[in-house]
């Protein structure tokens, strides 16, 4: 896979300018606010995970920041400027989006001719339309399909082409809009290895996902919505230190005394466990308390561990308390 055409040319002196700065977006439907007083700031060179569950307004919010829709109220600055409207051509240069489902390819039309059209429609002048498609052809490896219709396409096959579109113009911004919540692993690793190498040339990049395992290890900051607003905005660390009971299942050599152990605990966990029939048992932490403050009482108070998991990952219980008031 050739990720060099990604090449985005953003100035030194906009590093420190967000590339989205959005404030007291408002957006309804009839009588449903989809979105309410929802404000978000992804700087150039981040990946911004926007969470949230079915309904939250993820999608609501990426057709605003895209130009496609505008918002009831509020105010956004698109890398600086001011007034961000609905799609215009120069709007479609700046910002490459890649929407969940994508009815905007012509069946009947092969990749390369979709992506030369796109790329005319962006004002792109033929000879170079037709080599920056090739090229964003051969980065998501379709190189060898591209004069296939594409209705013969294969659904991840499809994905990788919009991911091609929204490459066409180096984007500064790039819009992902669950992008690889229907794909195999493979195609969602190469969807993922394409948006953070644009991430790594300078690109905004605003990642709308419900899906919690795409969070750890890929997003630099995270928003979260909830019901059209917003419910969490900071790093991922800080979200899973959200204030929530944290579970670890506890597996003992032997039947352990648990009472003995629920004394040492006092003030760190809590125990839940059959004493006389279980070699396993669930330790609940106290607000403040380390894990292995906690393995050390029990250790002290005689208990051979064998294992130690956590029950469910910090980030799924920060995700459940701040969407449903529960751990």
């Amino acid at each position: 896979m050739d990720t060099r055409i990604i090449g985005l040319g953003v100035p030194a002196e906009s590093v420190a300018t967000p590339a989205i700065a959005a404030a007291g977006l408002v957006r309804s439907f009839k009588d449903n606010r989809a979105l309410d007083d929802v404000s978000i700031r992804v700087m150039p060179g981040e990946i911004h995970a926007l969470l949230g569950p079915n309904g939250a307004g993820k999608t609501t919010l990426l057709k605003i920041l895209s130009g496609l829709a505008a918002p009831d109220e509020g105010d956004i600055q698109v890398l600086g400027q001011a007034g961000h409207r609905l799609m215009t051509r120069d709007a479609r240069a700046v910002v490459g989006l890649i929407p969940s489902g994508d009815r905007s390819f012509y069946l009947r039309l092969s990749g390369l001719e979709n992506l030369m059209f796109f790329a005319r429609l962006y004002g792109m002048p033929k000879r170079q339309a037709a080599s920056r498609s090739w090229d964003v052809l051969r980065a998501v490896d379709l190189e060898a399909a591209a004069k296939r219709q594409v209705g013969v396409y294969s659904h991840g096959m499809q994905k990788r082409l919009s991911v091609a579109r929204a490459l066409l113009m180096d984007p500064p911004i790039m819009l992902v809009d669950e992008a690889t919540h229907d794909l195999d692993p493979e195609a969602s690793r190469t969807v993922r290895s394409l948006v953070v190498t644009a991430r790594d040339h300078g690109a905004a990049v605003v990642w709308a996902t419900q899906r919690l395992d795409e969070i750890r290890g890929f997003a630099d900051r995270v928003t979260l919505l909830h019901e059209g607003r917003v419910r969490f905005e900071g790093t991922v660390p800080e979200l899973m230190a959200v204030t929530v009971p944290r579970r670890y299942l506890v597996h003992v050599r032997g039947r352990a005394p648990l009472h003995v152990a629920a004394r040492a605990l006092t003030g760190i966990a809590s125990l839940t466990g059959s004493e006389e029939t279980e070699e396993q048992f669930l330790l609940v932490l106290e607000d403040g308390a380390g894990l292995g403050e906690a393995i050390v009482a029990l250790v002290g108070a005689g208990l051979e561990l064998v294992a130690c998991r956590e029950e469910r990952s910090e980030i799924e219980s920060a995700f459940l308390f701040l969407v449903r008031g529960t751990s």
